[in-house]
């Protein structure tokens, strides 16, 4: 069993509940797919309830996987959070992501980051071309990094994040020539804030995440993949109406830094020397060929307190068909006791029968544990 690009296109845009287009003789595979696509997945559930905008949401455990920048306006001296989320819940039962996020503020100027992501993707049935069982296995992909942040001025930040990414898909399994793949990457952000002394007034942030090196699953030269390089643009607003209720209004808007797969029009050889000018493109100019895409996302969310103790939460994401195509509602919950912080977040079933989307029903769970005291603005 050798390793096939299409197979992970498919892969891909499984494990994101995206819709591959179909694939009669005349219609290629138009959608923009990477490896590791876990990094796409919104990593807690507060982010998870509304529509998984932010970016620009205020600063807590896990900002380190939206807005590194953000984490020295944070009011608390430190935060570590985690968050459980079953993944295509309704068409698999042992597939799982967890992540573990954290930060601690050096001085009122600066903050260290950390994070880590495991994805389980469950046991997996290899077959070859013809049907006959090539053994199973058990892939997985995980992250780890690590970040710097820093104000600029009382309204703006930066933010720097190593990350080291491994992808274990299918190595040790019975005829199969693949082995886990690495990649190393980097996030620049940037951060505004524009809160008045109550906690009113508007937050912004930008981000480039997933800059770095290709990942390839074999020792072919030719076969090394595009990580889910981003850049995403994110604003909320913050309403006071008293001293018990406020309301926080976030959206995001992302678009994915890799080049659409070619047309795949012509003979077989032909059609080889496309993919293999696809994968043969550098990382740099990958970026600039992104925006002849269509692989572009929104989220809108809506988050309701209540005496900074209960939240209430809503959102919608959408996709552009590029990018895969997935719209649906979500909502959420939160509850803050002592220096607990529970979070859960529902994404809203949608679609029916063979068009019903494999995301429909997800759930997370957040816990985020405060390490310090918490300052008045």
């Amino acid at each position: 069993m050798r390793f096939n690009w299409k197979k992970s296109a498919i892969l891909a845009s499984a494990l994101l509940g995206t819709g591959l287009m179909a694939q009669a003789q005349t219609d290629p595979i138009n959608i923009v797919t990477t490896a590791t696509p876990f990094l796409r997945i919104s990593p807690d559930a507060r982010a998870g309830g509304m529509g998984e905008a932010g970016i620009a949401l205020s600063p807590d455990a896990n900002a380190t996987f939206w807005n590194n920048a953000k984490v020295p306006f944070a009011s608390s001296n430190g935060q570590i959070g985690v968050t459980y989320t079953p993944w295509l819940k309704d068409v698999a039962s042992d597939v799982y992501l967890v992540t573990l996020g954290g930060y601690y503020k050096i001085d009122d100027q600066q903050a260290i980051s950390g994070g880590l992501r495991y994805f389980n993707l469950g046991s997996i049935q290899f077959a070859d071309e013809n049907g006959a069982l090539q053994g199973s296995s058990n892939p997985k992909e995980f992250s780890i990094e690590f970040g710097y942040s820093r104000k600029l001025s009382e309204q703006f930040g930066i933010g720097l994040t190593a990350r080291y990414i491994n992808s274990s898909l299918g190595n040790g399994t019975e005829g199969s020539d693949m082995k886990a793949g690495n990649a190393f990457a980097v996030d620049l952000s940037g951060y505004y804030n524009g809160l008045d002394e109550a906690g009113q007034g508007f937050t912004a942030g930008l981000t480039l995440s997933n800059l770095g090196t290709k990942i390839s699953y074999t020792n072919d030269p030719d076969a090394k993949q595009f990580i889910p390089a981003n850049l995403g643009l994110g604003g909320a607003y913050h309403a006071v109406l008293d001293e018990d209720n406020k309301l926080t209004f976030a959206l995001d808007v992302n678009h994915l830094l890799v080049p659409k797969t070619p047309d795949l029009d012509g003979t077989d050889e032909e059609v080889s020397q496309q993919m293999a000018d696809y994968y043969n493109t550098g990382v740099f100019d990958s970026w600039g060929k992104s925006f002849s895409n269509s692989a572009y996302s929104g989220s809108l969310g809506a988050e309701y307190g209540y005496n900074d103790q209960f939240f209430l939460r809503a959102g919608y994401y959408l996709e552009s068909a590029g990018a895969g195509d997935r719209h649906y509602f979500t909502a959420g919950a939160g509850i803050k006791y002592n220096v607990f912080n529970f979070n859960f977040a529902y994404l809203a079933p949608s679609g029916s029968s063979v068009n019903r989307n494999p995301l429909s029903n997800t759930l997370r769970f957040s816990l985020v544990f405060d390490l310090g005291q918490q300052k008045n603005y």
